[in-house]
């Protein structure tokens, strides 16, 4: 039987090396792990071949003794390994963070491995420690007087140190380069070194077209990849050799790979534009001298850190992104080949094994990302006052593009006539029943949505109510006022609050809000209906702008009259221009597709520039329409006298109006 402790068993080195060394029928392996952790490293052994040959040893690598009781120390017993893989490998963490773990959590381990007279203490430490070393640094160097240039390049150089100065156990260290994914498989669990420019290259490679790009750029420098399987394929032979304590070795690329090389690798994987022309870095020199002269102005460089991280690059790593030494393999490479280790393949062989993993697991973006059906095929779409009107032809609309229209509002009947029109057409949807003036209602609405459904991508904001009374009609009806505002603005409100944390964590959602036309112009006797609108309006705009990493965006589209059966009471509008419910429909398919923050017409704009530029002019505009076009019978309740003229017979003033700025609803 051969034992092993090993530090750092659920990592991603750590994992990848358990199952290796479980592959050895005598082995048994002692993994320290925190409680709290117990239950992973549970899952993990449960899922390799040998993992009932596991043995959690319950401890914390920050405590002292790294937490172990005398008991469990003595229960050890002999080990004939000490693995130690725990470490922070985070560019981005403080100096405190790295010291704890990296430093004084390696001191930890090498007590205990002297205190139980282990066989050999193998130390991960990495090829960070030799700094900014101007050359070749080779598996025998160490203190070379090198300048080290982040709190994880120190950490890490003096982890190695105490290792050498204070193991009285033999040791052997370990140096892997950036440690990628499974060559195989793309396995990987973390973001780091390549890593870092795979969200950038997603975005360049959604546009159509953007892969026959060639680009120009400077040379910067070389970096150093291998894959996950290398490195633990390297260790486990090299833990088991015989006659290799006191030494280190390099599990490095044998040859520096250019940034712009593994650039390339990627972004051919990607659909992006690749660099056809690598121009020395020294032309860029004046440019870099220039940015560096302008970092020091006030709120540069926070702006150039906000782009940076909007691109998913920790400002941190920039720096370090190539190596200035290289890395000499060679006594490592002869070690490895007479253990039948080949090398590491050449990084472009398995780019695109990388980047399809990493599409699929980790792309933070991923539910955003274009499918080659379109942007809406696939997607669940919900849609309130989807049982007739604009929300009907949505609905329709959206099932034809591939997507699944989620069918809400209150009458249950005229929803599943939606549905089954859908599904003899050979779509899917959904029906859900909800009062969008009841908070009870829409909680349980989003629930069963969220529980029918992996995910809901998106919101159509559209049902909603028209109230057309003028002012000296509303002295005591302010209960239109708040109706409205409960449907119009309380209820889309409700609705996007309760999906926001479900969208903020898939980091896609898109709301589109069916606002009016009424907003950008104002008109007459629309006062309660143009103000809720216009509230959902800044709630949209003020909330979008604090979503924008989140991932979750809004359209407001500015829609004209429709011909629907919300304008039918006002029976002037019987001689109105007007939109069909499917050209209103095609804007909010618009919307969903291109996802623009507005969408309106010329009409509209035009309004709101006249109300910033010109109000009072505005105001005597609008004041003639205000007695060009009365108000209805509805609006003055069952007992007024009619005031309004028949359709055929509006005055010229009125007809002339219309056909001067149609699809404003007056």
């Amino acid at each position: 039987m051969t034992t092993y402790l090993v530090t750092g068993g659920t990592g991603f080195l750590g994992r990848h090396l358990l199952e290796r060394l479980l592959r050895r029928p005598d082995a048994v392996v002692h993994v320290l792990v925190r409680e709290g952790s117990a239950g992973r490293l549970g899952a993990l052994a449960a899922g390799l071949p040998g993992g009932d040959r596991v043995r959690p040893l319950v401890g914390d690598l920050s405590q002292d003794g790294l937490g172990l009781t005398a008991a469990r120390r003595k229960a050890l017993g002999r080990v004939d390994h000490v693995v130690h893989l725990a470490a922070l490998y985070d560019m981005t963490a403080d100096d405190e963070s790295n010291r704890q773990t990296n430093v004084e959590g390696t001191r930890r381990v090498v007590e205990l491995a002297n205190a139980l007279g282990a066989g050999c203490l193998h130390h991960v430490s990495s090829v960070a420690v030799a700094g900014e070393f101007a050359g070749r640094f080779t598996e025998d160097m160490f203190a070379e007087g090198q300048h080290l240039p982040s709190p994880y390049h120190s950490t890490k150089y003096e982890a190695e140190r105490i290792v050498r100065d204070e193991a009285t156990v033999p040791w052997r260290v370990y140096r892997p380069a950036v440690v990628v994914g499974d060559s195989a498989t793309g396995d990987i669990d973390k973001i780091d070194g390549p890593y870092y420019l795979m969200k950038a290259l997603a975005g360049i490679g959604d546009i159509p077209g953007a892969s026959l790009l060639p680009l120009v750029g400077p040379d910067l420098g070389a970096t150093n990849l291998v894959p996950v399987d290398y490195v633990v394929d390297a260790m486990d032979a090299l833990v088991h050799a015989d006659g290799l304590d006191g030494r280190a070795f390099h599990l490095v690329h044998p040859r520096p790979q250019r940034l712009l090389d593994v650039y390339n690798a990627l972004a051919d994987a990607a659909g992006a534009p690749k660099v056809v022309l690598g121009l020395p870095s020294v032309l860029f020199a004046p440019a870099a001298l220039g940015l560096a002269l302008a970092g020091r102005l006030p709120g540069v460089m926070a702006a150039r850190d906000l782009f940076l991280t909007r691109l998913g690059i920790p400002p941190e790593v920039v720096p370090h992104l190539t190596f200035a030494p290289t890395f000499s393999a060679d006594k490592t490479r002869r070690e490895l080949a007479a253990l039948a280790v080949a090398a590491p393949q050449e990084f472009s062989t398995y780019a695109a094994v990388l980047w399809e993993h990493w599409s699929q697991h980790l792309d933070p973006l991923k539910a955003r990302r274009r499918t080659p059906g379109g942007m809406l095929s696939g997607r669940t779409v919900a849609v309130t006052g989807a049982s007739s009107g604009i929300g009907r032809e949505v609905a329709l609309a959206v099932a034809r593009k591939g997507g699944i229209p989620l069918l809400l509002a209150r009458r249950v009947a005229e929803l599943e006539a939606v549905r089954d029109e859908i599904v003899a057409a050979g779509g899917k949807a959904d029906v859900y029943s909800v009062d969008l003036t009841s908070p009870e209602s829409i909680e349980a609405c989003v629930k069963q949505m969220l529980a029918d459904h992996e995910a809901v991508d998106m919101l159509v904001n559209n049902a909603g109510r028209s109230i057309r009374r003028s002012i000296k009609l509303s002295y005591d009806r302010f209960h239109d006022f708040e109706r409205t505002m409960q449907l119009n603005y309380y209820g889309p409100v409700r609705l996007v609050l309760a999906l926001l944390p479900h969208m903020t964590e898939r980091r896609f959602g898109h709301v589109v809000n069916i606002s009016s036309i009424g907003v950008q112009t104002g008109p007459p006797r629309f006062s309660a209906y143009v103000a809720s609108k216009a509230a959902l309006d800044a709630f949209s705009r003020v909330v979008s702008s604090e979503l924008v990493t989140d991932g979750v965006s809004f359209t407001t589209i500015h829609m004209p009259l429709v011909r629907t059966p919300m304008i039918a009471p006002t029976k002037i509008y019987d001689a109105f221009p007007t939109l069909t419910p499917q050209q209103a429909a095609d804007m909010v398919v618009r919307a969903l597709e291109q996802q623009p923050k507005h969408i309106g017409t010329k009409l509209g704009t035009a309004g709101a520039v006249a109300h910033a530029l010109a109000p009072k002019l505005v105001d005597a505009l609008l004041h003639t329409a205000y007695h060009v076009f009365p108000d209805s019978i509805a609006a003055g309740g069952s007992d007024r006298k009619p005031t309004e003229a028949a359709p055929e017979a509006l005055s010229r003033g009125a007809a002339a109006m219309v056909r001067l700025l149609p699809g404003v609803h007056w």
